[in-house]
């Protein structure tokens, strides 16, 4: 599975592979834990949390020793996006998917454009 970033239409960007090593965070237990505990992750890594319907999702670095890039969607396209640093960082957006990748990973993406993971 990857997760795939198609821009928006009009834009002059070209679609790209921004993960090609996906989890998808799909019990309580799993979206609870994130990326808690873990030391760091490869750089084309994505964690997917998918919800049933959009809703405002909080994100939280607590036990989290290291940056991220945070994508919030809605029907497969970004509402927002944020870089949550270590330890304290805090983000919400609307969303029925959010998605967390290493910092830097989503410096392209934008609110408009589309994410959506392939087999």
């Amino acid at each position: 599975m990857r997760l795939v970033h198609r821009p928006a239409p009009g834009s002059d960007r070209t679609e790209t592979v921004l993960a090609s090593d996906v989890d998808v965070a799909r019990s309580t237990l799993e979206q609870a834990r994130g990326l808690m505990f873990r030391r760091s992750i490869p750089d084309d890594y994505a964690l997917v949390f998918p919800f049933d319907e959009p809703d405002t999702r909080w994100l939280h670095m607590l036990f989290v020793p290291f940056a991220i890039d945070a994508a919030w969607l809605v029907d497969g396209e970004v509402t927002a996006t944020k870089r949550l640093a270590p330890f304290v960082g805090l983000g919400r957006g609307r969303a029925d998917t959010v998605v967390e990748l290493p910092a830097g990973a989503a410096e392209s993406v934008a609110v408009g454009d589309e994410l959506r993971l392939d087999e």
